[in-house]
């Protein structure tokens, strides 16, 4: 048997599935495209997450769309971070071009341009639905995490979820946290003390520095109401096609933590909200977090186990995860190797340590009779790529070098118009785009300060009449002839002068006119 008939053999025997399943491409050897045997991947085995890496411009958005658009013509639903605003033209049919139909004709494919049911949602101002979420909603735990708390400070901000579960005060957006954190130090700390223990204000001013850098990066935006249900991203248009959710997110390439912050809390609350499935015929939903380096690359320890966990855990949810990056060293190793999908684009040998990161790439896969990986890594032309998948039992494939199909959408953004005609066709834009500013803890706890501030106020002015009216009513002396005598010198009435200026100005404070001291006692009062 030939080199090619064993290959041949090989690659029927590792990617012909009973089930339904996704069509990549064909297989690739020394040039020649064998498309007798595509390269097909079971939609069973997607809910163990995947890898699309690759130099830039080598073709992982194409080769994204080509994924995600068959996902939605089986039923299922997709969620696309676009950070290079690229990916939207998956709600475009694609149009046919000669080197499209060279491609398919040596696939044997059939080229149908076809576009795919698509929701565009947005972080910030940008066009689209708004995703936002409570800090209540993120909990201590996680909200420590993103603000990269240490195991102290952790502990003060889990005393303060508590001190405003037990006093009903709703953490709604960053003003809320940083608006309890101030009054843990200042008007609310005896009371807060008496009921949790002392708290450090150094640990205090620690934690709301963190809030604000938080903020800076634009996190404002997204902590609020309405919460974003993750179970809109579970939905299907009237044809059955699962719908492709893209979060447009071109706006914060260069604020990491906002994105590593909406990231992780979408999949904790998709962990935390959806019911467990076992092994379902095909995902309930897939994620594609692009330039995935983003998430990782400022993240702390704490936060890297996180993220491990929840991949780990979140495949028993019907969910999978699929990471796009230029380069696998970019993902941690743990995260790495819970991956079951990987589709490998070329990589560039510019300098040693990018050789070093090839063949470190190359030992990621497995080993092949028919390949050298490290050698065809740099030789992977555009729109081809290897892949490692699973079977149908979870057994890892051969790796093969695969020549892939062209997306049925188009391969480029959409216009403005068709951006609105798509916002305007949403079934949930209206509901997620108005702006609830409900009495949170800001409002709750500013208007306790008020009413505090207002009654020492009066309690004040009270005591002062008091004391005015006490030295008015005081009983005249038993030596009154001598004090008249006194009393009609001209030092004495120097003195009595002066004696009732004061009296006066004691009267002018007890009746609420203000004098520079008073000014200064309510401008400390509000401070």
């Amino acid at each position: 048997m030939s080199t090619k008939d064993q290959f041949l053999q090989m690659v029927t025997e590792a990617f012909q599935f009973s089930g339904p399943s996704i069509t990549l491409g064909a297989p690739k050897l020394e040039g020649e495209v064998f498309s007798q045997s595509p390269i097909r991947v079971p939609l069973k085995t997607l809910n163990r997450h995947g890898l699309i890496a690759g130099a830039t411009g080598t073709g992982k958005t194409k080769t994204l769309q080509v994924i995600v658009e068959q996902l939605s013509a089986n039923g299922v639903p997709s969620l696309v971070m676009d950070i290079k605003g690229d990916l939207s033209g998956v709600g475009a049919p694609g149009v046919s071009n000669p080197a499209i139909d060279d491609r398919h004709r040596l696939l044997n494919l059939p080229f149908v341009p076809a576009a795919s049911p698509v929701e565009l949602l947005s972080l910030s101002g940008d066009k689209g639905v708004r995703l936002r979420a409570t800090v209540t909603e993120f909990g201590p735990v996680l909200f420590s995490k993103i603000l990269e708390l240490n195991d102290t400070q952790s502990s003060v901000m889990a005393v303060i979820f508590k001190y405003c579960d037990d006093h009903r005060l709703p953490l709604i957006d960053l003003e809320d946290i940083k608006k309890v954190l101030n009054y843990a130090t200042q008007e609310g700390k005896e009371a807060l003390e008496s009921e949790y223990g002392a708290i450090s204000p150094a640990t205090i001013g620690t934690i709301l520095r963190k809030v604000v850098e938080l903020e800076q990066q634009g996190a404002e935006v997204f902590f609020g109401e309405k919460s974003f249900d993750v179970h809109d991203l579970v939905r299907q248009d009237e044809n059955g096609k699962g719908i492709i959710s893209i979060v447009r997110v071109t706006d914060i390439q260069d604020k990491p933590k906002l994105f590593s912050t909406f990231m992780l809390q979408l999949l904790a609350e998709i962990y935390a909200s959806f019911p467990e499935e076992g092994d379902l015929a095909k995902p309930k939903l897939t994620i594609f977090i692009d330039e995935a380096h983003l998430i990782f690359s400022e993240a702390s320890k704490a936060l890297l186990n996180q993220i491990e966990t929840i991949i780990k855990l979140i495949r028993s949810k019907g969910i999978g995860v699929f990471f796009v990056t230029q380069n696998p060293t970019d993902i941690p190793v743990s995260v790495l190797s819970q991956l079951g999908l990987k589709v490998q684009h070329a990589l560039r040998a510019f300098t040693a340590k990018d050789r070093k990161d090839i063949q470190l790439t190359a030992e990621n896969y497995p080993l092949s009779d028919f390949y050298q990986v490290d050698t065809l890594l740099t030789e992977l032309g555009i729109g081809e790529c290897i892949v490692a998948a699973l079977n149908e039992k979870g057994v890892p494939t051969p790796l093969v070098h695969c020549y892939l199909r062209a997306p049925q959408s188009r391969m480029g953004i959409l216009a403005d118009g068709e951006i609105q005609s798509i916002l305007a066709a949403s079934e949930i834009r209206e509901f997620y785009d108005e702006v609830i500013n409900r009495d949170s803890a800001y409002e709750i706890l500013s208007g306790k300060i008020r009413e505090a501030q207002s009654e020492e106020v009066q309690q004040t002015l009270k005591k002062q009449q008091e004391e005015a009216e006490t030295r008015q009513e005081q009983p005249k002396s038993e030596g009154k002839g001598m004090l008249e005598t006194v009393m009609n010198s001209p030092m004495a009435r120097q003195i009595g002068r002066e004696v009732g200026r004061q009296v006066v100005r004691g009267l002018l404070g007890a009746l609420g006119v203000g004098t520079s001291r008073t000014s200064r006692k309510s401008t400390s009062w509000w401070q």
